[in-house]
């Protein structure tokens, strides 16, 4: 019969909170795991765990196995922190129990490749002018602006500060440049253009410092910190207005790889800035495994 790990639902929870997440991340993980615990089954029963995430929606079980990742290496951390020769047997058998989780629920990922959306010069330029000039039409080029012309995944637009803004030595003169804490607590420089650093700039004049991405309500009022949803809703509702109603903030920021590589930017160098954690990332983002200037199409002829 399997040992189980007695794990208490609030502990669960509370570890979640603490992780730095994106808040829509969090909630998602907290589902999952809240509607696991809910069947009155113990997190710590791989068994148990395998069988409620058998019949689940795939991304229902990949937010789930997440969360149980998280929540056990956590576990496994404090565990071997808390070892001592008298309890070395017990804390290994312990740790055995939390790797099995960590396997119990299998989710498989989609073979093959996916064609991906970007823009092409042109149609980010329409984008941008979709944004009017009252103050949530430049709040909404500010969040446009720093995932098409940065390559931001949202939570890092979100965390971005003016202070993160600095000025950095380029030959005779200097390029701003933004200091972007990214996944994995994984620190980059990001150097930005004079337009899109110029629109920060007057930006800054509207809202002072602090977080450079805000709410604004329907009276127009500069509030708080936007939500990644927030920034979903906007690149939608921008997107739909160029006739791309299912555009979404990460083919903002494949458009902002894929312009660099067009015109000449080294994959390595773009590599960095995206944050990817090899080229081989990149290249599968860019889609460089298939040659889509010329075909096999190209010459079958149809006509």
């Amino acid at each position: 019969m399997t040992q189980s790990l007695t794990v208490q639902t609030p502990d669960v929870l509370r570890t979640i909170n603490l992780c730095r997440l994106a808040d829509s991340t969090k909630r998602q993980y907290t589902k999952a795991l809240s509607n696991y615990l809910a069947t009155g089954a113990n997190l710590g029963n791989a068994d148990a765990l395998a069988d409620y995430a058998r019949d689940l929606p795939t991304s229902s079980k990949a937010f789930l196995k997440a969360a149980v990742k998280l929540v056990t290496e956590r576990m496994s951390t404090a565990l071997k922190g808390q070892a001592t020769p008298e309890n070395v047997k017990s804390t290994q058998a312990a740790l055995y129990r939390l790797e099995a989780l960590q396997s119990a629920i299998e989710v498989k990922t989609p073979s093959g490749q996916k064609a991906h959306t970007w823009l092409t010069a042109a149609e980010v330029k329409k984008l941008l002018s979709t944004c009017g000039p009252d103050l949530k039409g430049q709040r909404d080029k500010i969040v446009l602006g720093l995932l098409v012309g940065a390559g931001l995944r949202r939570q890092e637009a979100i965390t971005l500060t003016f202070a993160d803004i600095v000025l950095q030595p380029r030959g005779d003169r200097m390029r701003t440049c933004l200091q972007i804490c990214g996944k994995g607590d994984k620190n980059r420089v990001v150097p930005i253009s004079d337009a899109l650093a110029n629109l920060l700039d007057q930006w800054a004049g509207i809202v002072g410092d602090g977080r450079i991405l805000r709410s604004v309500d329907q009276r127009g009022t500069i509030n708080g910190s936007m939500s990644s949803s927030g920034i979903f809703g906007i690149v939608r509702k921008h997107g739909a207005m160029i006739g791309k109603p299912s555009l979404a903030p990460h083919d903002l920021r494949r458009t902002y790889a894929q312009l660099g590589f067009e015109a000449g930017v080294p994959l390595t160098q773009i590599s960095t800035l995206l944050g990817h954690s090899s080229v081989q990332t990149t290249q599968r983002y860019l889609c460089l495994e298939i040659d889509l200037t010329t075909t096999a199409s190209d010459f079958v002829p149809m006509e």
